[in-house]
């Protein structure tokens, strides 16, 4: 880039990350100065911005670069963990949130404590802390920096050493990131999220529509006529044991492992826990759920337009098929608003993680260390002191990761294997058993970190990474249904109810969540040899039209009496929490 180039870039950029602190600032005065307003967003959140923020934790560098670049190398099949989701997210939405609401829990492990004992509250912050300093925000802010320096060259503009321009990144990154953790706490971040998507939505149709006239000399339609007609196999979302994700995952570990993210991983659930109401709860968790169908379109199909452009040209990684087509594509004017974008994307998850990091240490080590109660000022004070620890540490950290990038995505699912399926499997017997004792939680996380380590680095199963999560969860499941047979609590446990917030469901969740299973079966459909891949031919509209029927009748039996039904059980929670 020129300096010319340069300069509007990066004022354009400063100008939309400066509109979106202000905003952000306006929005939380007066709010940060209680525990449940730092922590919690005063439980006010509304569903638009827990959705909002809930998409930018979970959608960052790493998606538009690594899924796009999936799908340029492989095929669609990597769009599972995203488009899947949205059957983790009616699951939270249904079953889980109004059961965190109805106790009013700030954190899992406090939920934990209350179901089982200090001991497992305390194992399980161990797992999350551990993971979150050493692996997920390392590693956040090093996919961040990286797609920054890929993108725009930083190592050239500034003159430097590829090291040296990373590490200058990664510290301007999340020092930028954790000033909107440390002194907004959650509400700061939410909103800046919200903000930030809207900007994340507008730049992931524009590329590809862009991309579309690039690859049809100036017309979409004659670009995307080649897509859609040409090496259609790309479009296959159906993968084989040889691509990224073979479909059999998706009905084995993977949804235990969307589960754990969606209804367990705190930096996701928090925004949750500060909801308003339960109803307002369920529209963000089921409004992030209809999002993720449209990752295949903003965060997958650029790479197939790139595979089109680019295909018998030599690069270097499938990873660079992105920022070359975004290089290619984007306007020099909407170039500052990109980056804008993009480290927006990166600090939501890294300023996420920070405040949830904070919000354990707090909530979950200081505050139970102490013998007396400790004030919200103090526990504000320290959580501000905490974020910095934390960030400074992720500063060490993250540049080291440069010494093993081909493992960077390895080291994170198997760390992530380590404490995803034991926490769900606890979780789940937790919620729907009120016999089952501490000791059953006690053995499972021991067993299962031993045996994964074993299975993944010892033996060496020739098994896919995400069925040994599926096999270790139903071994974990009986082993805790053992324990609570033969040794079971003297007293039923339930809920101490706590009023806080209205649990009255949404009125539409049921065919909202009925409407999103049917968009994922459809979508799936429409990706697959009988779709698009294909040619849509009379199988797609038959099986189009069966989907679209039953997702009618499901939704109107769902409004006349499933409402009714489902509205009795939340209430029931309630009553069962004053026993």
């Amino acid at each position: 880039m020129a300096l010319q180039e340069v300069l509007i870039t990066l004022i354009s950029c400063v100008f939309f990350m400066g509109l979106v602190a202000w905003i952000s600032y306006q929005k939380t005065k007066g709010v940060v100065d209680s525990k449940d307003g730092y922590f919690l967003a005063g439980r006010g959140l509304t569903g638009t911005f827990i959705a909002g923020s809930m998409l930018l934790t979970n959608l960052s560098a790493e998606q538009l670069i690594g899924l796009n670049g999936s799908a340029y190398g492989y095929n669609m099949s990597a769009m599972a963990w995203e488009v899947t989701a949205g059957f983790a997210t009616i699951i939270m939405a249904m079953v889980f949130l109004p059961r965190y609401l109805a106790g009013a829990f700030s954190t899992l492990p406090e939920f934990l404590k209350g179901r089982f004992d200090d001991t497992v509250r305390r194992m399980t912050v161990v797992l999350f802390m551990v993971g979150y300093g050493l692996i997920t925000i390392p590693s956040v802010l090093y996919a961040g920096s990286v797609a920054v320096l890929r993108l725009f060259d930083v190592p050239a503009l500034l003159g430097v050493s590829y090291e040296v321009a990373l590490v200058s990144t990664i510290i301007s990154v999340g020092t930028v990131g954790a000033i909107y953790a440390i002194f907004g706490g959650l509400k700061a971040v939410a909103v800046s999220d919200t903000i930030n998507g809207v900007g994340l939505l507008i730049i992931g149709v524009l590329v590809p529509i862009l991309g579309f006239a690039a690859l049809g000399d100036g017309s979409v339609m004659q670009g995307m006529q080649t897509v859609f007609t040409e090496d259609t196999h790309k479009l296959n979302a159906i993968g084989a044991e040889t691509d990224p994700v073979p479909f059999g995952t998706i009905f084995t570990g993977m949804i235990f492992a969307n589960l754990f993210y969606w209804g367990t991983n705190q930096y996701v659930i928090q925004r949750t826990l500060g909801a308003q109401n339960l109803a307002e709860g369920q529209k963000g968790v089921l409004f992030s759920g209809y999002f993720k169908l449209l990752v295949p379109f903003m965060m997958m199909l650029p790479g197939v337009i790139a595979f089109h452009l680019y295909d018998g040209s030599e690069m270097q990684s499938i990873d660079l098929a992105y920022p070359r087509l975004v290089k290619d594509v984007l306007p020099l004017y909407l170039s500052g608003f990109f980056l804008a974008v993009l480290l927006g994307a990166v600090f939501s998850s890294f300023n996420s993680l920070l405040n949830s990091a904070a919000t354990l240490f707090c909530l979950d080590v200081y505050a139970p260390l102490k013998k007396d109660k400790v004030s919200d000022q103090e526990l504000i004070k320290v959580a501000k002191i905490a974020s910095v620890v934390i960030a400074l540490f992720s500063f060490i950290v993250a540049p080291l990761l440069m010494f093993a990038p081909e493992g960077l995505w390895q080291i994170i699912r198997i760390f992530t294997g380590f404490y995803n399926i034991p926490v769900i499997a606890i979780v789940l017997v937790g919620l729907f058993s009120n016999h089952v004792p501490a000791l059953g939680a006690k053995i499972v996380v021991v067993f299962h970190v031993i045996a994964y380590g074993l299975l993944k680095f010892v033996f060496e199963v020739d098994i896919n990474f995400i069925h040994i999560y599926a096999i270790l969860f139903i071994i974990e499941v009986g082993i805790m249904a053992v324990v609570g047979y033969l040794r079971p609590l003297e007293k039923d446990w339930h809920y101490e109810r706590k009023d806080t917030v209205d649990l009255v469901p949404w009125k539409y969740a049921f065919p909202a969540a009925i409407t999103l299973l049917s968009c994922i079966v459809l979508l799936y459909i429409f990706f697959s040899p009988i779709g698009i891949v294909g040619g849509l031919g009379p199988m797609f509209w038959i099986a189009t039209f069966l989907v679209v029927v039953a997702n009618w009748l499901l939704s109107t039996f769902a409004m006349r009496h499933w409402h009714k039904i489902y509205a009795a059980d939340i209430a029931k929670i309630g009553r069962e929490t004053e026993a």
